[in-house]
């Protein structure tokens, strides 16, 4: 129980009170990087159309601008702005000129490193003006509450939507239902806009979608690609999905390195962009002896279908990107465990060199030596 001042009168008030706290601060927590991370995004969309219509020397630049900008900050440490990332700004800022008018926006004012609120003010109401009128919208969800509840890794899905009366359904829904960004994807990949058109129970339906519907949470936050490059994070320190799985990873890239088969660690956590979406391979090494890329997937979990062909999807990327001249198509190494239940499988990637796969059996090590290796770390690790 607690007294009449809100303190813990008892252990189990004590241990109560630690948790709302924790819970609740780190609500506010993740509240205030989704609201500066966006504004950011905003911000940096504004200055592009900004320079593009107005800028001095924009002729100097021409098409180049979004190209040369993109390599300028990139050497300066700015995170998050490769020129596909700052053209999305760009077509954030226009698609939703009327973030700059909620308060969260305008308390940036006095910290922003150019005085620019009077013309960011007025170009937001402009262009929220200029904006075609639509028949039969319903009324959008006020722009302070889309930027309070929604990530921008939402916004990002949003403007994949052409249609204005569609994204302002699903920006209702997402905000309603709480979504996570995974749960938006899905809704939109399902096609429930539609569904919901044609339904001649539309309340029945929007009950059933949000009944089973994912719900976002702080902790999804630091997992976000674009929170982690605002806040500089590391992506192993931000992606992982728990710390068996990590420390798991730890003694992996220790045993194959401790081999001597000839494995060069390369990267964790390697972040790959593939159709606009983020991926992340637990471990890259290159095998100098066979001269390719090995690829390893680690799920703290037992084997799907699914995993196999998430890690050959690594697989071919790998084979048409980072391939130089010399090298042997990639490996992939999937390794799966639930408690005792282990299983390794290695992708080939289509290798029909048999003379290279002779030398993959000998240099790589087996399978056998491997899931013995895994089957000991778990133990140990539960063990802990």
């Amino acid at each position: 129980m607690t007294s009449d001042v809100g303190r813990p009168t008892d252990f189990s008030a004590l241990l109560i009170a630690f948790r709302e706290t924790d819970a609740a601060l780190a609500a506010q927590a993740a509240k205030a990087v989704n609201v500066s991370l966006t504004l950011r995004n905003w911000c940096f969309g504004f200055y592009l159309t900004e320079f593009e219509q107005n800028g001095a020397d924009r002729a100097d630049y021409g098409l180049r601008l979004v190209d040369e900008v993109s390599a300028r900050l990139g050497k300066a440490g700015v995170g998050g702005v490769a020129p596909r990332s700052l053209r999305l700004y760009r077509q954030f800022y226009l698609s939703y000129p009327g973030i700059w008018q909620t308060p969260s926006a305008k308390s940036l004012a006095t910290i922003l490193p150019l005085p620019i609120w009077q013309t960011m003010s007025a170009k937001s109401v402009d262009a929220a003006a200029q904006q075609p009128a639509l028949a039969n919208v319903p009324a959008t969800v006020p722009a302070h509450l889309l930027l309070e509840r929604l990530s921008f890794s939402h916004f990002v899905e949003l403007l994949q939507l052409d249609d204005a009366l569609q994204r302002a359904f699903y920006e209702a829904e997402a905000v309603r239902g709480t979504w996570s960004v995974r749960e938006l994807k899905r809704q939109i990949a399902t096609q429930y806009y539609q569904r919901s058109g044609m339904s001649t129970d539309k309340a029945s339906l929007s009950e059933r979608a949000h009944a089973t519907a994912e719900r976002a949470v702080p902790q999804q936050v630091i997992r976000d690609p674009y929170v982690f490059e605002f806040l500089g994070l590391r992506p192993h320190e931000a992606l992982t999905e728990g710390q068996l799985e990590d420390a798991l990873l730890d003694r992996l890239q220790a045993f194959l390195l401790e081999l001597g088969h000839g494995f060069c660690f390369e990267a964790r956590q390697k972040r790959l962009l593939i159709g606009g979406e983020h991926f992340f391979v637990d471990l890259v090494f290159y095998h100098r002896v066979l001269k390719c890329h090995v690829l390893l997937e680690l799920k703290n979990d037992a084997f799907r279908h699914e995993h196999l062909g998430q890690l050959n999807s690594y697989v071919s990327y790998y084979q048409q990107h980072e391939m130089s001249e010399g090298d042997q198509p990639p490996i992939g190494i999937l390794l799966c465990t639930r408690k005792n239940a282990e299983l390794v499988q290695y992708a080939l990637a289509g290798m029909s060199n048999q003379l290279f796969v002779s030398r993959y059996q000998v240099q790589l090590p087996g399978a056998d030596e491997i899931v013995a290796f895994l089957h000991r770390a778990v133990e140990e690790l539960d063990g802990e």
